[in-house]
């Protein structure tokens, strides 16, 4: 047996995630932490990162690095109070650079925050009810849910099972409570009967999804639950198993999967089959080998049957067969929706979920204005993000509607109304400059490319096709971008790999089309496809799903269900 990855002595040796932080941040000599203390940061649910742009001059000059820091919440569901958001935005202008950035996990990062002022802004955090524990590192991950929980009773449960779990398996050290508010070191013994005291070999992600929108990717989830709504109410949930987006270039034994279904299970057994999946990938995910560590690799070398079994017999019951169900859509539904209740929730497009004052566009300013709107006239609403990297302003009162409005459309956030189809499906991830990972661009790119992939569209009389594009700055995938019907992923700078033939509701993995081509190379390849699609669809028919039936890619097929 190989022996464990270095990072595994980390976490054995951290006394339950403590390691020698403290002593790295009051460290006055460097802005950066000890190498041991980068990787613990994490489960504290923050990253160490350097700008790039600057990287190499400041080698030259004898400089280390231009480090900082980001800090991401642990945010269940994407559900935030008016005054929760402005306590965030404070923390963000007083702390941070580049405004709030909504993640494709349903949370908000800050980035650009100095590590002499990582203590402040993690108390600003506490300080409105929120933390950020967990939120990055070998746990459980934020818990995502279907967007609009206000919108139905069913939407109501579902945000509570995701928000319950969530708790459920964060980690029972004191270590951030001590680290960030100053708490005094605990007395005695700590345990972690979940997770373990070296935690699980990677992250691990939940979701719950509420059909007929696939709003979170749930095949992307290494467990999603799609809730079965029978006669109005909340049956219980197919259980899929396995998903994952990440891969490495070069590495056939790397790859994006999507996630397999197991059984059904009522809902009173979540939480026993999530610990099941959970502690199943603690004592037999790959500790030696990080690149095949994920949960999708453990269920593929056991086998689905193995895993199925081994989930019901943690869980100590048996699923019953899967009751299935239809998606016809995954992406956000923009604009005003009256709810059962009578109040109102309004879709926002964020585009990148970048929420931030910069050439003359205010969406921060804006949200703010919302967000103190709300809190002083409606503090029951909420501000809900999504994993689409977009907001939804929820509960809003019918008189509150026009004020709403307006400013909206005075800080461009109405941009649901007038932006092509396009424009409202795309996600970027953050890469370059902070990223550590990026291997080329990816949200800076998007301005200047966008425009130019709309002309094709538009010159053959394809304006407003649904068709969704995701791009990630490197194959680990943080776009989700293994489902998408176009996708390009990141391979050397100004260089990309052309991936097609995902379908419009997440359902089916895109096959690369070509690889490490430049941007002249990717629009003459579209223009080309573009036209055929124009002149050979069928009815009603998809971009992805002509791809495939056309046979132009040859999407894999998914995963075969459990017996």
């Amino acid at each position: 047996m190989s022996e464990p990855s270095d990072l595994e002595r980390i976490k054995r040796d951290s006394r339950h995630l403590r390691g020698s932080l403290l002593e790295s941040l009051a460290d006055p000599v460097t802005r950066a932490l000890r190498a041991d203390d980068v990787q613990l940061l994490k489960f504290h649910g923050g990253y160490q990162q350097d700008d790039r742009d600057v990287r190499e001059a400041r080698r030259l000059a004898k400089l280390e690095p231009d480090y900082s820091f980001f800090l991401r919440l642990r945010l269940p569901g994407g559900v935030m109070s008016p005054a929760q958001w402005l306590a965030m935005d404070a923390m963000a202008q007083r702390h941070g650079t580049r405004g709030l950035r909504l993640t494709t996990r349903q949370t908000i990062q800050t980035h650009g925050i100095e590590k002499r002022n990582l203590r402040a802004a993690a108390q600003a955090i506490h300080a409105c009810g929120l933390d950020t524990i967990a939120a990055c590192g070998d746990d459980n991950r934020n818990v995502v849910a279907a967007v609009n929980p206000l919108l139905s009773r069913v939407h109501a449960r579902v945000f509570e099972q995701a928000q319950a779990l969530s708790l459920h398996l964060r980690p029972q050290s004191r270590a951030w409570h001590e680290t960030w508010l100053g708490e005094p070191p605990s007395a005695g013994d700590e345990a972690e009967p979940l997770l373990g005291d070296a935690y699980l070999p990677r992250k691990f992600k939940h979701g719950f999804a509420v059909p007929p929108d696939n709003d979170i990717d749930v095949y992307s989830q290494d467990v999603g639950f799609v809730a079965i709504v029978e006669e109005g109410e909340l049956a219980g949930y197919d259980v899929l198993v396995g998903g994952g987006m990440g891969a490495s270039h070069g590495d056939a034994k790397t790859y994006p999967r999507m996630a397999s279904p197991i059984g059904f299970i009522t809902p009173d057994h979540v939480t026993a089959l999530a610990v099941a999946a959970l502690t199943t990938q603690r004592d037999f995910g790959d500790r030696a080998e990080r690149r095949h560590a994920r949960f999708k690799y453990t269920v593929d070398d056991k086998g689905l049957a193995w895993i199925k079994a081994e989930i019901e017999r943690r869980a100590g019951f048996t699923l019953q067969p899967a009751r299935g169900f239809e998606f016809t859509q995954r992406g956000d539904r923009f604009g005003w929706r009256e709810g059962e209740d009578g109040r109102w929730h309004l879709g926002l497009r964020i585009p990148f979920g970048r929420v931030h004052d910069k050439d003359g566009v205010t969406r921060q300013t804006g949200m703010r204005a919302i967000a103190a709107l709300l809190a002083e006239h409606a503090p029951d609403a909420q501000i809900r993000l999504t994993p689409n990297q977009n907001a939804f302003i929820a509960g809003v009162p019918a008189n509150r509607r026009e004020r709403i409005d307006a400013l909206a459309k005075a800080h461009d956030l109405a941009l649901h109304r007038s932006a092509t189809r396009l424009a409202l499906n795309t996600i970027a991830c953050v890469a370059l400059p902070t990223c550590g990972l990026a291997m080329a661009e990816s949200e800076r790119w998007m301005p200047g490319f966008l425009p130019r992939m709309q002309a094709l569209l538009d010159q053959h009389g394809l304006r407003d096709e649904p068709i969704d594009l995701r791009i990630s700055g490197c194959p680990n995938g943080c776009s989700r971008p293994y489902l998408a019907e176009i996708a390009l992923i990141g391979k050397a700078p100004g260089r990309y790999n052309l991936m097609l033939g995902g379908d419009h509701r997440g359902q089916r993995m895109n096959a690369l089309y070509r690889e490490n081509i430049t941007e002249p190379e990717i629009l003459a390849a579209l223009d080309e496809l573009f036209a055929r699609f124009a002149s050979g669809r069928e009815d009603d028919e998809h971009f992805g799903d002509f791809l495939a039936r056309t046979h132009v890619v040859a999407p894999p097929q998914p995963r075969e269900a459990a017996a």
